[in-house]
């Protein structure tokens, strides 16, 4: 699905990041992108690329950075929609993946005025970054993209059946990984809830999950490892929705994804040895630890918000497209518009 999203996205969402002066613009234009690509980690790497490559600046970089958190959650969303004819299951599903969305609108609510104000985030990681800036760089290997990659390559080449020129179709593509990623789904919890029955589910709680320190800690080792904070918190959705893990011991664990998915552009900001580009990236870091701290203290609130929103999506099959659309995409493109 994220190959089909960047086969007819990443170009514009490239140039949606080169167009905006305006810090407001540049928070949606974060969250549009990254909803199209289907991967914060691509959005602030590219963000950082520019930066060091000088079309963009540290103050209109912060606010894209912003947005891409908000952005990046949508995958998690769109996976719970795979348990919507069981009604539990999705209740429980939908939930867990909208937590996700409920805390980084809030840390961007919050956060934004703070930044627009007092550039609180600039002039710390620009203190980290002279820190760190010759330090050197790594780039991990991403042992999800290998093992995908050929299935990939291989759907990418026969989707061109779809399409009169015989170029590879984006739009086919989308089908079928939207028809593989429910059977996957189906399989997926019906294995899990086997494992229930065989005492896994005591491995889940008592060891991983266990308490709050030992999910968030679990949640930003498997993104790093994976590069990808949409993969962590979309592996959590049918653990959820077959019941194994509880919307309170998720919540921990998707925080930490949202640190861990910071790694990836950190790392390519210090390969490149630009101080702009390191600096945008350590922003990246410190604009989600300070979420973290701001909010936890009031956790019960995107908790209570994401129970509250499952329980009229049940009702209503309409209400999880409505949120997905209204929330990741018609918000992002009308403000883009009017504010632009």
């Amino acid at each position: 699905m994220g190959a089909s999203f960047k086969f007819f996205g990443k170009d514009f969402a490239q140039q949606l990041l080169t167009t905006t002066a305006n810090p407001f613009v540049g928070l949606f234009i974060g969250v549009l992108s990254t909803a199209l690509v289907q991967s914060s980690s691509t959005t602030t790497s590219m963000t950082v690329g520019l930066v060091a490559g000088g079309a963009l600046d540290v103050a209109r970089a912060i606010p894209i950075i912003m947005g891409a958190n908000i952005g990046t959650s949508v995958t998690n969303t769109l996976v719970s929609v795979g348990h919507i004819n069981r009604e539990d299951e999705f209740k429980r599903a939908f939930s867990a993946a909208t937590v996700h969305d409920f805390f980084n609108v809030m840390a961007v609510i919050i956060l934004f005025p703070l930044q627009l104000g007092t550039n609180f985030l600039g002039i710390s990681s620009e203190f980290l970054a002279h820190a760190l800036q010759d330090s050197g760089g790594l780039k991990l290997i991403n042992p999800i993209k290998i093992i995908v990659k050929p299935t990939v390559s291989l759907i990418q080449q026969y989707s061109g059946i779809f399409t009169s020129s015989g170029d590879p179709s984006g739009t086919a593509m989308l089908i079928i990984s939207v028809i593989l990623l429910f059977i996957a789904l189906r399989y997926l919890v019906v294995n899990l809830k086997a494992m229930v029955i065989g005492k896994v589910e005591s491995f889940f709680n008592e060891t991983l999950f266990r308490n709050a320190g030992r999910a968030l800690v679990l949640g930003i080792l498997i993104t790093v490892a994976v590069q990808s904070s949409s993969i962590t918190t979309s592996v959590a959705v049918p653990l959820a929705g077959a019941g194994i893990l509880t919307l309170r011991q998720i919540f921990p664990f998707t925080l930490g994804a949202n640190i861990g998915t910071t790694v990836t552009a950190m790392l390519a900001s210090l390969v490149t040895g630009n101080l702009a580009a390191v600096t945008v990236a350590f922003a990246h870091l410190l604009f989600n630890i300070t979420g973290i701290a701001i909010i936890w203290p009031f956790k019960q609130f995107p908790l209570m918000l994401a129970e509250k929103l499952a329980e009229y999506s049940v009702k209503s099959k309409f209400v999880p497209l409505l949120y997905v659309l209204i929330l990741f995409f018609i918000i992002p493109i009308i403000l883009i518009y009017v504010a632009g």
